[in-house]
C-alpha cells in the first residue's frame, strides 16, 4: 500500500524534469487555458498608493478588460471624467474627458494575466521576446511555500527580466523586469477561480524595492458585455 501511494504522489507532482523550459511551461500554460479564458473582465479595485513603504493615499478604481490588449481604469467613479486606457500598444490618460498625455507604452501585464490566450501561441513566443524575456534561461523554485517554474532567469537572484508561474495552477505570480537602471516587481496573490480560469485578487508592486502600490479587487465579473467604445480615445468627448 505504501508503495502504490508513493507512486500515485508522484505522478501528481507537478513535471519539473531536467529537460523542461521556457517555452515548454508556456505551451503547458497555453494548451490548459486558450479557449477556456474569460474573453472579458471587469472589477472594482481599492488602490493603496506609498511613498516610502508608507500609506499616502487610497482609492477606487473601476476596471474593464477585453484581451487580449484593452484595458480602461476610471478613477473614483465608473465612467469617470478621468483615468487611463491601455489600447493596444499605446496608453491614454484622460481627464475632465480630453486626452491630457499619451505614450506608446502598452501594459504588459494584461498580456501575462490573461491576454496571452487569445493570441496564436507563435505570437505568445514573439511577444514575450518582444518584451525581452530570454524564452532560453529557465529554472525551478519556490515562492511563498509553493513551486513556481521561473521563465526567463537561469537561478534565483539573475538580473533578468522573469515571470514566476505556479506550478499547479499554471498562472503567474510574481514578475521581474529591469530598465534604465530600474527593477520593477510585482506579485499576483488570492487567486480564485472564474469559470474555468483564474483571477489574481490582490497585485503589489514594488519599484527598487520600495512598496509603490497595493491593489484589491472585489466583484469581479467574467465575459461582461462591454461598450468597445469605451477604449477608443476620440470617443472621450461624445
Amino acid at each position: 500500500m505504501k508503495i502504490i501511494s508513493a507512486i500515485i504522489l508522484w505522478v501528481l507532482m507537478p513535471a519539473t524534469h531536467k529537460n523542461a523550459n521556457s517555452t515548454e511551461v508556456l505551451q503547458s500554460m497555453y494548451s490548459r487555458y486558450h479557449g477556456n479564458w474569460h474573453k472579458s473582465l471587469s472589477f472594482n479595485q481599492t488602490t493603496e498608493r506609498y511613498r516610502n513603504d508608507s500609506l499616502i493615499k487610497t482609492s477606487t478604481w473601476y476596471e474593464t478588460i477585453v484581451y487580449p490588449d484593452l484595458l480602461r481604469i476610471d478613477f473614483d467613479s465608473p465612467n469617470s471624467s478621468a483615468g487611463v486606457i491601455f489600447r493596444h500598444d499605446s496608453t491614454y490618460a484622460f481627464r475632465n474627458k480630453k486626452i491630457v498625455r499619451s505614450t506608446g507604452d502598452e501594459n504588459e501585464l494584461i498580456f501575462f494575466l490573461g491576454g496571452m490566450y487569445s493570441m496564436t501561441f507563435e505570437k505568445v513566443l514573439g511577444h514575450f521576446l518582444e518584451l525581452n524575456y530570454d524564452l532560453s534561461k529557465f529554472h525551478a523554485s519556490t515562492w511563498k511555500g509553493k513551486p513556481v517554474y521561473v521563465l526567463g532567469a537561469n537561478k534565483d537572484g539573475d538580473e533578468a527580466n522573469q515571470l514566476w508561474i505556479d506550478q499547479e495552477g499554471l498562472f503567474a505570480v510574481r514578475f521581474i523586469k529591469y530598465a534604465a537602471g530600474t527593477k520593477e516587481e510585482g506579485f499576483f496573490e488570492q487567486q480564485i477561480p472564474l469559470k474555468n480560469a483564474w483571477s489574481e485578487t490582490k497585485c503589489s508592486f514594488y519599484i527598487n524595492d520600495k512598496l509603490l502600490q497595493v491593489e484589491t479587487y472585489h466583484n469581479l465579473i467574467p465575459d461582461a458585455p462591454a461598450d468597445m467604445r469605451m477604449f477608443d480615445p476620440g470617443s472621450l468627448n461624445r
